[in-house]
């Protein structure tokens, strides 16, 4: 009996890498049961093979050092502010969006003041403090557990207020983004509060600059399994660019770090 579990998790694992992350695909790909699939993720993420998601599951992987509030605010600024002026023109009035946590967000919430008649849903402290004074914003913060690494809130409390929510949009930061695979974060709670974002959310906007292009920088991944837009900046290379353009379902828009511009 060991063996044939051993076998079966070997072959999860295979189909992770491969690509496959939702739980229900993988248990029609291994003819198993949804149960038995969760029970198998379940121990294989408590032996440190794969990282869980809302989902399903991803392969665990090494990552970065995680970066701090103050120093994200200060890199590649320029291209931040060109992603969050491209991200703001797409935002029409009377609409709900849900912005993320990060300093990429947070320089979109800098374009939206003086708006009016939006919606605003975040789990940002920072993105709370930039439009807590705009009156023609309602602003909706997520409750939960704060995050000192993204000034951020997030767990259970920020998941159960959002799960009572909808929006039209939703804007999410990511410290890498790999074509066909997802994006990842430092920790599987935050991926499981951006997938939720994205399930409650009409339309998804990836917000990453050229550094995070193909860059699978952190150990905790949410596929990207839906028509999604990637908002980046001038400076990506054709090279970084061309796994996303080859893609079905997904827009590319190359924000100039000029004001005025945007590529296609």
């Amino acid at each position: 009996m060991a063996g044939k579990v051993e076998r079966r998790q070997a072959a999860l694992v295979a189909a992770l890498q491969a690509g496959t992350h939702d739980a229900q695909a993988l248990g029609r790909q291994l003819g198993v049961s949804l149960v038995t699939i969760r029970r198998d993720l379940r121990q294989l993420a408590e032996a440190g093979r794969l990282v869980r998601t809302f989902r399903g599951a991803v392969p665990a992987e090494g990552h970065e050092p995680e970066l701090t509030p103050a120093r994200r605010k200060h890199l590649n600024r320029a291209a931040k502010q060109a992603m969050a002026r491209a991200a703001a023109a797409l935002i029409r009035p009377g609409e709900s969006v849900i912005l993320d946590g990060g300093s990429s967000t947070a320089a979109l919430a800098q374009q939206l003041r003086g708006r009016s008649g939006l919606r605003v849903i975040t789990n940002s402290l920072e993105v709370m403090a930039t439009l807590t004074a705009e009156e023609g914003i309602e602003l909706v913060m997520l409750g939960g557990t704060v995050r000192t690494m993204s000034y951020s809130t997030g767990g259970p409390l920020a998941e159960l207020v959002l799960r009572r929510l909808t929006a039209d949009r939703v804007f999410l930061g990511t410290d890498g983004v790999v074509a066909g695979r997802g994006l990842c974060e430092a920790t599987s709670a935050q991926i499981q509060l951006k997938e939720a974002m994205m399930s409650q959310a009409g339309q998804i906007c990836v917000l990453a600059d050229a550094t995070k292009l193909g860059r699978p920088a952190q150990q905790a991944w949410a596929p990207l399994d839906r028509p999604w837009t990637l908002i980046t900046d001038d400076s990506a290379t054709d090279a970084q660019l061309a796994p996303f353009h080859a893609l079905a379902g997904v827009e590319v828009l190359v924000a100039a770090r000029s004001p005025g511009g945007l590529e296609p």
